[in-house]
C-alpha cells in the first residue's frame, strides 16, 4: 500500500468515526455470531490451532531493538520450541532452533547477549553465528562426517523494527506477502529509528481471550472507567482489513473538533481526536501514542487456558535526561497495569467462566465486528480452506 492509499484509508476511517459519534452508531456486522466455549478450553482444539495457525503462519518473535548489533542474540521459547534470534555481521537477522544438533542440548542458556560463536555446554560442539557447524570436539574420535549438522533455521522476515518467523523450517510461505498492507502501514512509522524503552512480561488466559480484548471498545466503560473511558468513546469502533490483519479505529471524545479539518488532512491527526490499534494476526497488537508506543507480542500456552504476553515499549526520540528516562519507565508501568490489571485480569475471569463447562458458548454482537472477523479467519485456517474462501470484513 503506497503512501497516498494509506492516507486515504485513514481519512475514510476518521470520517466514519465522526459519523458514528454524531449518529450513535458503530461499524456493525450483519448479525451476531456464536462461538463454542470449547474453542477457548479444549486441548485438542487448541493443539489444532497451534498446528494450523501458530506453526504455519508468520508470528512476531521479537523486536529489532533487542538485537541491535552484530553478534547480539535473544533466546526464547514459543510453543515449546527453543528459539535463538541472531544478528548477523551483514546486519540481517536469522532465527534458529536453540538446540545443538548433536544430542539436542539447549545451546544457549542466556536470554540475551553477544556471541560470534555458540558452544554447546554438553559436549562443546560449536556453531558460528550464521548457524553453521564450526567444530566437533575431538572430531578424530567421533567418527562420521558431521559437516551438514547445522542449526535448524526458520524462515524469518525483519522490517519496520519487527521480526517475524514461521515455526516450520520447511515452510515456503512468502512472509512479506502475508504481512501485506499492514506492514506498509508500520514501516511508515519508522520504528527502527525510535528509542526502545524495554519490555514487560505478563500472563493471561487463552490467546483468543487476550486477542478479543484488542478488537473492541465495548468494554471500555465497564472495564476501564478511570483509564481509557475518560478519553475514548466506549462501544464505537471502525475497522479496515489487510487480509486477516486489522486496523481498529477508536474515536476520542474530542474527535468532532476535527470537523473543520479538510478530509484529505485527517490522517495527520492520529492521537489527536482518534487512535488506531494495528493487529497482525495472530499474535501482535501495536498501539502508537505520543507518550509511549506499545507492541504486544502474544505467545499461547503452555496450556489452552494460558498465554504469555511480552509488552514492548518505544518512543520516537531518545531520552535527554534521567528525568525523561524515569517518566517513560513510569508510563510503561502504567500501560502495563492497564493491560494486566484491567484487561488480563478480566480475561482470567472469562476463562474461569468458560472452563466451568456449563456456559456452552459465547456470543459476539453486531458491534463486535472485529471479533467476528478474526474468529472466521481462525476457522478458515483450521479448515485449511482455499484462498478464494477467505473471510471478508
Amino acid at each position: 500500500m503506497n503512501k497516498a492509499d494509506r492516507q486515504a484509508q485513514y481519512n475514510r476511517m476518521v470520517v466514519r468515526m465522526m459519523e458514528h459519534v454524531e449518529n450513535g452508531t458503530t461499524d456493525w456486522a450483519d448479525d451476531t455470531m456464536i462461538v463454542s466455549s470449547q474453542e477457548y478450553t479444549d486441548a485438542e482444539f487448541w493443539q489444532t490451532e497451534m498446528d494450523a495457525i501458530y506453526r504455519k503462519l508468520p508470528i512476531l518473535i521479537g523486536m529489532s531493538h533487542e538485537v541491535p548489533n552484530a553478534g547480539d542474540f535473544k533466546s526464547l521459547d514459543i510453543l515449546g520450541i527453543p528459539l535463538l534470534i541472531s544478528r548477523q555481521a551483514d546486519g540481517s537477522v536469522r532465527v534458529f532452533m536453540n538446540v545443538c544438533t548433536h544430542r539436542s542440548m539447549i545451546l544457549v542458556k542466556e536470554e540475551t547477549g553477544n556471541k560470534r560463536v555458540f558452544t554447546c555446554p554438553y559436549h562443546a560442539w560449536s556453531f558460528s553465528g550464521d548457524g553453521s557447524l564450526r567444530g566437533v570436539a575431538e572430531a578424530s574420535k567421533f567418527g562420521s562426517d558431521c559437516k551438514d549438522r547445522n542449526l535448524v533455521q526458520f524462515p524469518c522476515h525483519e522490517e519496520g523494527g519487527l521480526i517475524f518467523a514461521v515455526l516450520d523450517a520447511e515452510s515456503t510461505i512468502d512472509i512479506r506477502e502475508f504481512l501485506g498492507g499492514m506492514m506498509d502501514d508500520i514501516v511508515a512509522k519508522d520504528f527502527p529509528s525510535w528509542s526502545y524503552i524495554g519490555n514487560r512480561v505478563i500472563t493471561g488466559a487463552n490467546w483468543k481471550v487476550a486477542y478479543d480484548g484488542y478488537l473492541e471498545g465495548y468494554h471500555f466503560k465497564a472495564a476501564h472507567p478511570e483509564t481509557i473511558e475518560p478519553r475514548t468513546f466506549s462501544n464505537i469502533m471502525e475497522f479496515e482489513a489487510h487480509g486477516p490483519h486489522l486496523i481498529v479505529g477508536y474515536p476520542q471524545k474530542t474527535i468532532l473538533e476535527l470537523r473543520d479539518v479538510p478530509e484529505e488532512a485527517l490522517h495527520e491527526h492520529e492521537n489527536n481526536g482518534y487512535d488506531f490499534i494495528r493487529l497482525f494476526f495472530p499474535n501482535t497488537s501495536v498501539f502508537v501514542a505520543p507518550e509511549i508506543t506499545q507492541v504486544a507480542q502474544l505467545i499461547p500456552g503452555p496450556l489452552p487456558g494460558q498465554n504469555t504476553t511480552i509488552l514492548h515499549f518505544l518512543h520516537p526520540t531518545a531520552p535527554s535526561s534521567d528525568e525523561e528516562i524515569t517518566a517513560r519507565e513510569q508510563m510503561a508501568d502504567w500501560l502495563q497495569d492497564v493491560v494486566d490489571k484491567e484487561d488480563y485480569q478480566v480475561g482470567m475471569q472469562v476463562q474461569r467462566g468458560m472452563s466451568s463447562g456449563l456456559q456452552k458458548d459465547v456470543i459476539f454482537g453486531r458491534n463486535e465486528r472485529g471479533n467476528q472477523f478474526v474468529h472466521r479467519w481462525i476457522h478458515h485456517y483450521m479448515k485449511n480452506a482455499p484462498a478464494d474462501q477467505a473471510p471478508k470484513l
